[in-house]
């Protein structure tokens, strides 16, 4: 059995409805004695529905000063984060509330108010030093799984995506709130749940020496969540059973890819976010199909043996690589029944835009090297003509 190291969430608490009552939750945090003044940084979508406002009484109601940064975008910019971190030096804990942008910029706003390092010295793995803010996420969508991952992406310059991958991002505690969730649109729903089920899909065929046995554990048990509950999800998003399972499941596939990181799907997936201003979990599901083909030749045991979890009634009879080509069809299938598609084209790139597209992927270096299988440049490019 191979060594590897697995980090997560010191707490995570699930609780419905567990956003009226933070302030008092976080009145008993050890992390949150000496704390008097939160800032709660979020977007203008979430801060506009009101979903912040039961979590801002409560905070009130507890005694604290809060202040609210609510100008996070999608994909959101390194002069974003900085603005953010100009409010959290007066502050002295962050609340990550939203998507994951939101929770994104909360983390490494909580790190740049107790670091001496400039955000441009961040980007990479392992490269934050010091302390930081004490730090709380607080998820609105079932998708990203940022609340319990120690990466937070950013976009700089003006489309390039660069991550930050530190421990130190990783948050002291996590809310579980699924009824935060219930008023998502179906589209967003279904893209943000399809994320998920990517993360826990790359995870569990990542090439990366710490995949481990924990985090191929969680990822089954993520898929089986979210392939059990993202129709109902997506065509009744009031059914609390669904929301719950779709929260969970993300957070156990965000739990999952933290520590046995994601391949090819979402490398090729960030230049069409970027470029294209296409949603990060739609961008996952237009290509999440051609890349599990590609990947077929060296990641055909591992689809197969997630393939039962996330569909139960598929045949395991016909052998190894006829139950993944099957896996990946019916993902295809699952994505069309979502509406997430039905290709590249569907989002207004065309085949001019694939030379770029590959350009920028293959520099999505800290990811690729997690594939299953060795991309080249030439390859990404059939990937994406393939999608379209």
């Amino acid at each position: 059995m191979s060594d590897f190291t697995f980090n997560t969430t010191p707490s995570i608490r699930q609780v419905w409805g567990g956003a009226r009552e933070f302030g008092a939750t976080l009145a008993e945090q050890p992390f949150a004695q000496a704390v008097r003044r939160v800032l709660m940084v979020t977007d203008p979508g979430v801060r506009g529905l009101g979903l912040c406002d039961p979590c801002l009484d409560s905070l009130s109601a507890a005694g604290f000063e809060v202040s609210v940064f609510d100008a996070v975008e999608a994909d959101p910019k390194s002069e974003t984060v900085l603005a953010a971190a100009d409010v959290a030096h007066d502050c002295d804990l962050v609340v990550g509330f939203g998507g994951g942008s939101s929770m994104d910029v909360a983390k490494v706003v909580a790190l740049l108010a107790r670091s001496t390092q400039p955000l441009d010295a961040l980007y990479g793995v392992g490269l934050a030093r010091g302390a930081r803010l004490p730090l709380v996420l607080v998820p609105t969508t079932a998708g990203t799984g940022s609340e319990v991952t120690p990466i937070s992406i950013l976009t700089t310059g003006t489309v390039e995506k660069k991550g930050i991958v530190s421990p130190l991002l990783l948050p002291d505690m996590a809310l579980l709130d699924a009824s935060l969730t219930v008023g998502l649109p179906p589209a967003i729903t279904a893209a943000t749940g399809v994320d998920a089920m990517v993360h826990a899909i790359e995870a569990y065929t990542s090439r990366s020496a710490n995949n481990n046995a924990v985090s191929r554990a969680l990822a089954g048990r993520a898929l089986e969540l979210l392939g059990a509950n993202i129709r109902t999800a997506v065509a009744d998003g009031m059914s609390r059973e669904a929301r719950e399972a779709m929260l969970l499941g993300s957070m156990l596939a965000g739990q999952a890819f933290a520590n046995s990181p994601v391949g090819a799907v979402h490398a090729l997936a960030y230049p069409v976010g970027s470029l294209f201003h296409v949603p990060h979990g739609l961008s996952n599901a237009l290509v999440l199909a051609e890349v599990m083909r590609f990947n077929l030749p060296d990641a055909a045991q591992g689809y197969a043996e997630i393939a039962p979890r996330i569909f139960p009634d598929i045949d395991m009879t016909c052998g190894t690589q006829a139950i993944a080509v099957e896996l990946i069809d019916r993902l295809a299938q699952l994505n069309a029944d979502l509406g997430l598609g039905p290709g590249l084209r569907s989002v207004g790139i065309a085949e001019s835009d694939i030379a770029k597209l590959a350009d920028d992927a293959m520099n999505q270096t800290r990811l690729l090297v997690n594939n299953p299988r060795e991309v080249t440049q030439g390859d990404a490019e059939r990937i994406y003509r393939a999608s379209l």
